[in-house]
């Protein structure tokens, strides 16, 4: 099974605005960010051409002018600003973008957004719990499952475990490894 998400995105704004990155700095005096992405890859960023921030419970769109890579970083410019004191207030700020924007998803991947509540069934139809999280332990993803009365369950997103997600359908069809959980 391909890696199931493309975005490392922590919730859900709007249904339309997915987080995909956090300003965590300036850069230069010109109005630059440095942003740490929460995308597979800083040059997804390339292809957004506006962004979202929340500012007092507002969202103000910003205009990328300009994308640049610093280690594992992105340094964004926005066209709106040129000046290191206008885009300071944007400092610990999360990036949002539409989702359309962010294009079509390959087969196999899904947004985490997405997968975060979606019921966890065993093949043979027993009810196992809700996906609470996702997340990278290195070798593959990891859905965080909770479960009613038991500790949660982590499962490794892979071809063996993971045989079906039906995002439509909010349900996850996987196979319970001997040894993933002693508690079955």
């Amino acid at each position: 099974m391909d890696s199931l998400y493309t975005f490392f995105m922590k919730g859900t704004v709007m249904e339309n605005l997915l987080e995909i990155g956090k300003i965590v700095n300036t850069h230069g005096l010109r109005g630059e960010v440095k942003v740490v992405p929460w995308t597979d890859s800083a040059e997804d960023f390339e292809y957004i051409s506006s962004v979202y921030i929340k500012i007092k419970n507002e969202y103000k769109k910003l205009t990328i002018s300009g994308v640049k890579y610093q280690k594992n970083n992105v340094i964004l410019k926005f066209k709106e600003y040129n000046d290191i004191n206008e885009i300071l207030p944007f400092k610990n700020c999360v990036l949002y973008a539409e989702r359309d924007e962010l294009g079509e998803l390959p087969e196999g991947v899904y947004y985490i957004v997405d997968l975060i509540g979606l019921e966890v069934y065993t093949e043979d139809g027993e009810f196992v719990g809700k996906i609470a999280d996702v997340f990278n332990a290195g070798a593959s993803d990891i859905y965080d499952v909770k479960r009613e009365g038991k500790k949660n369950l982590l499962l490794p997103v892979i071809d063996e475990v993971v045989k079906n997600v039906d995002i439509k359908g909010g349900k996850v069809t996987v196979n319970i490894m001997e040894g993933l959980d002693d508690e079955v």
